[in-house]
């Protein structure tokens, strides 16, 4: 499986981070070794001080497509769950400041929790109105809505799939709210859809 992200995809988050707004989605990806399951602690790392919280809805890919219309996207994905895209927000900015590639920043090992379950998506009346949140420490952090998005869940798929082949059980994060901050050793980082807790770990 592969993991694919969509960065800028929330105009609050895009304006937080002074970027400009992308024609198209912004796609990176994160290795498998980033996957962090089953509320196993996240593991601050040496090489940054300064680790972002990202919380993002979350695509399981239940069929191999290719060139996929926007209007047969949605078949392409059975459920949805939660997940943070750890960022190391320092190492970001200099590689970015630099021109170079920033994948170091995202993708390094413990990167990207999730839900241990996932939703089928029949369990959503609208694609475009999924409320989702992170609290950290019992305090919300972020909050989004699916309807904000600048992607929507079709389009993500449609144009990935015009340059990467997706397969039955890649994930794609599909982008965060504004909101993000750093995280230190200590924090408890709770995600909910709508009321229902996905994840629940711990900082170490």
């Amino acid at each position: 499986m592969k993991i694919l992200c969509i960065g800028r995809n929330y105009a609050e988050h895009i304006a937080e981070l002074q970027n400009e707004t992308p024609d198209a989605p912004v796609i990176f990806a994160k290795p498998d070794t980033a996957l962090l399951q089953r509320n196993q602690p996240f593991l601050l790392p040496d090489f940054s001080q300064d680790i972002h919280h990202e919380i993002e809805l979350v695509l399981r890919i239940c069929k191999n497509g290719k060139n996929i219309e926007e209007k047969f996207a949605p078949t392409y994905f059975d459920a949805i769950g939660l997940g943070i895209d750890f960022t190391a927000r320092d190492l970001q900015s200099k590689l970015k400041s630099k021109g170079l590639p920033w994948e170091l920043a995202k993708g390094f090992d413990g990167s990207a929790p999730i839900s241990q379950e996932f939703k089928p998506v029949a369990d959503f009346p609208d694609l475009k109105n999924i409320d989702f949140r992170l609290e950290v420490n019992g305090e919300v952090r972020q909050q989004g809505n699916s309807g904000l998005m600048l992607h929507d869940f079709a389009k993500i798929i449609s144009y990935i799939s015009r340059f990467i082949t997706l397969k039955m059980g890649d994930l794609i994060f599909t982008g965060t709210p504004s909101g993000v901050g750093p995280v230190q050793i200590g924090d408890q980082l709770t995600g909910f859809i709508g009321e229902e807790k996905m994840f629940d770990l711990a900082v170490k």
